[in-house]
């Protein structure tokens, strides 16, 4: 029995030669060795096998029986090294690969369609698994074994994921065409008495819009709760209630719902969302294809609108920092 601790990849390299060329000094050309380098290794293979592999015949080296046998396992065995030591390649058009994604409401209604409409042309055969989590926060390290890439605004909860802003965005008033409040609802006392629709995911017990709302001294008038953004703007669309929703997500929707965008009249800042990844899939080139595919969708969505960032700036300088909007989702 050959203890596998005995033979090193080297050692095979030699034996794939000898059992070629049938000559020590040709094997030893061929991998660049010393003739009395190739003995060394001929005799190592002799006493490893139990066989003499190469044996004199009249003028001329033959293989022995076992050295014949031997031939095209040992093509099989290195064929194999090589392939693990050589980096993977993706090919997005070829590839029937199912990427794992861990994204926020928000994050899903906003990059999903702009996602599947990129790999429709890319890669048509790639599929998606997109998953979310009620627990707040999600556990990290079981997130690393199951997802490839997740989208968050809050990277502080993924230890251990790398992390890459993806886009700016914040919240707005979403408001359907022609509804008889939309030119008056930049006020203040108008914005709190509009009946709204709020979003309540499954880790809160109330939207976090009211809670920031009610440490400001204000209360809106919440006339519908539900889970998620996309069925805020549905009802939003059909009826005379607004919703407080991400911007970017009410304009992604604003012309098949027929919506309009106004601004929420107080100070509530930005918040960016993030690109996070497990160290597992840092160097994947699957991984890092799906990542630059995600940056470049990031990149088609443009800046938020200047003056409205310079405005909101400006009037943030005399503003105490614990009155100021915080993030939208707490958790993903």
């Amino acid at each position: 029995m050959v203890h596998l601790a005995a033979l090193d990849l080297n050692l095979l390299i030699a034996l794939e030669s000898l059992l070629d060329e049938a000559s020590v000094g040709r094997a030893a050309i061929r991998v660049s060795l010393s003739q009395p380098a190739m003995s060394h290794s001929l005799k190592r293979l002799r006493v490893l096998l139990h066989d003499p592999l190469l044996v004199r015949v009249g003028a001329r080296m033959q293989l022995t029986a076992r050295g014949e046998a031997l031939r095209y396992p040992v093509k099989d065995v290195l064929a194999r090294a090589r392939d693990l030591l050589v980096s993977a390649k993706f090919e997005a058009a070829s590839s029937t690969r199912t990427f794992r994604l861990f994204l926020s409401d928000n994050a899903a209604d906003l990059l999903l369609p702009p996602l599947l409409k990129r790999l429709q042309g890319e890669a048509p055969a790639v599929s998606i698994r997109a998953q979310s989590s009620d627990r707040s926060p999600p556990d990290p390290f079981q997130l690393a074994r199951a997802v490839d890439l997740a989208v968050s605004c809050v990277p502080n909860s993924f230890k251990g994921f790398y992390q890459q802003r993806l886009f700016t965005d914040r919240d707005a008033v979403a408001v359907r065409r022609g509804h008889p409040l939309t030119s008056r609802i930049v006020g203040l006392e108008e914005f709190l008495k509009a009946r709204q629709v709020a979003v309540v995911g499954p880790e809160f017990t109330e939207d976090p819009v009211d809670t920031w709302l009610r440490l400001e001294g204000h209360e809106r008038n919440v006339a519908l709760i539900v889970s998620h953004y996309l069925q805020a703007l549905h009802v939003v669309a059909q009826s005379d209630l607004v919703a407080v929703i991400p911007e970017r997500l009410i304009r992604a929707h604003a012309d098949f719902l027929d919506l309009d965008v106004a601004a929420v009249p107080l100070d509530i800042g930005t918040f960016d969302e993030y690109l996070l990844h497990p160290a597992t899939t840092h160097a994947d080139p699957g991984c890092v294809w799906l990542r630059r595919v995600f940056n470049d969708i990031a990149k088609s969505f443009g800046p938020l609108d200047a003056r409205r960032i310079r405005k909101m700036a400006n009037s943030r300088r005399n503003t105490p920092i614990l009155q100021r909007r915080p993030p939208r989702k707490a958790t993903l």
